[in-house]
């Protein structure tokens, strides 16, 4: 039987991961200091085996946010990576490569959701073809969603 082995990474590639093993159960998180942490509405995660990840590259900085909880990123571009806590630790679903069957199952402090979260879905979808040949165009400066045998330290550059 083969092992699953799960890459993934922040922006600029100087901090990766491989991780050895079952992921546990992905989830969204509501509470506020996600929300800061991610810059964003909540905090996507998923459950990684204790012991089963290796960073590749740098291994992430970490700011303590809480008593118990320390949250890791990228000290050169700022990407949130990790929730370490006393039980175990937890990667973002968007740092992940392969992101595709990481869909949350659970959301994590309801209670503390922004109330129009639930309704971000149901808003018009922007549809101007302009818009998005202008996206085409755009020249990307981010690790690729998969390894490389080689990437610059403060990552591709023109």
């Amino acid at each position: 039987m083969t092992e699953t082995i799960r890459t993934g990474g922040c922006q600029c590639g100087a901090v990766r991961f491989r991780i050895k093993g079952a992921l546990g159960r992905p989830s969204i998180c509501h509470c506020r200091m996600c929300q800061k942490q991610f810059g964003s509405f909540f905090g996507a995660l998923v459950i990684v085996p204790k012991d089963g990840v290796e960073w590749t590259h740098e291994e992430p900085s970490y700011f303590q946010s809480s008593v118990n909880i320390d949250r890791g990123f990228c000290a050169r571009c700022g990407t949130p990576l990790t929730y370490r806590q006393p039980g175990g630790l937890e990667i973002a679903i968007g740092a992940f490569d392969d992101r595709s069957d990481l869909a949350p199952q659970i959301q994590v402090n309801y209670a503390a959701r922004l109330p129009w979260v639930e309704t971000i879905f149901d808003q018009p979808v922007h549809q101007d073809p302009d818009y998005y040949a202008r996206q085409e165009q755009i020249i990307s400066f981010q690790h690729p969603d998969h390894e490389t045998a080689d990437w610059p330290t403060k990552g591709l550059q023109l």
